[in-house]
């Protein structure tokens, strides 16, 4: 097998590319690293708000302790888990704000959303961080559901 000094130049060059990837962390097509709920990806005083919007907005649905009814389902446990283990926050996100409340979707603001969302990823034992959770769809789809501790 004999090769051109510019195809073996090409060849090296397409191996080495191939393997800087293989070898850097992976990154989202924002650029981001991705991230899990295990990050701390609120925290603990948007969490606070989130439960008082709970109440009034989710509550009578989905129960005060999330535990779901023959409609509505769990929102904090196994089920919730199992329901959205390897989905996005974003996916989550989007979820409410299209269909939440089922009498008014459309109804809660992003920063609600973002809010109520918190107090749910808490009640998951999710651990709180430094930083809010964003409100923005595309940021929110950077961050992974994981049902188990890494």
């Amino acid at each position: 097998m004999s090769f051109k000094r510019g195809e073996m130049s090409i060849k090296l060059v397409v191996v080495a590319l191939g393997a800087m990837f293989c070898l850097t962390p992976a990154m989202s097509s924002t650029g981001q690293t991705p991230r899990s709920v295990w990050d701390g990806v609120f925290t603990a005083e948007q969490a606070k708000r989130g439960a008082a919007l709970y109440a009034p907005h989710c509550g009578s649905c989905h129960a005060a302790d999330m535990s779901g009814n023959d409609e509505a389902p769990a929102l904090a446990g196994p089920g919730f888990l199992a329901n959205w283990d390897g989905l996005t926050v974003g996916d989550l996100s989007e979820r409410v704000r299209v269909s939440m409340p089922p009498n008014n979707p459309g109804k809660l603001s992003r920063q609600q959303i973002a809010d109520i969302l918190s107090h749910v990823l808490n009640s998951n034992g999710f651990p709180a961080g430094q930083s809010e959770l964003a409100r923005e769809t595309e940021t929110l789809k950077q961050i992974r559901v994981v049902a188990a501790k890494p």
